[in-house]
């Protein structure tokens, strides 16, 4: 009964591990690869909606509310900014894709992470 249990457990691990996987390579392929090949800079654009939103629900519902209706006057970023930049183009995913991939967004640029604390 307890080998059972253990291969259970083990095989579940490895399913949720592969979704965890897939799930950061749908983040690479639907946004940060746009991001890189255009040399927009992720981290910068991550701050500014950290600045202006200051927690990770407010700055998640403006940037969803902004990929469902790409302007500029959603953005947070300057005008100048879209000179340098092309504006984005509404993406075909549903809400729920959608989330998971800002919710993956906001855990890859977390400064939180970047903190030291020194003993």
């Amino acid at each position: 009964m307890g080998k059972i249990v253990m291969i259970a457990m083990v095989l579940s691990m490895l399913l949720s591990a592969s979704e965890l996987a897939a799930s950061q390579i749908s983040l690479q392929n639907a946004c940060l690869s746009c991001h890189e090949e255009q040399q927009i800079p992720s981290e910068l654009i991550y701050r500014r909606y950290l600045m202006k939103y200051s927690t990770d629900k407010r700055m998640g519902k403006a940037i969803l509310h902004y990929l469902k209706d790409p302007k500029k006057s959603h953005s947070i970023m300057p005008l100048q900014f879209f000179l340098k930049f092309p504006m984005k183009k509404a993406l075909k995913l549903d809400n729920t894709e959608l989330k998971a991939g800002i919710k993956q967004y906001l855990e890859k640029f977390d400064v939180k992470k970047k903190f030291v604390l020194e003993k």
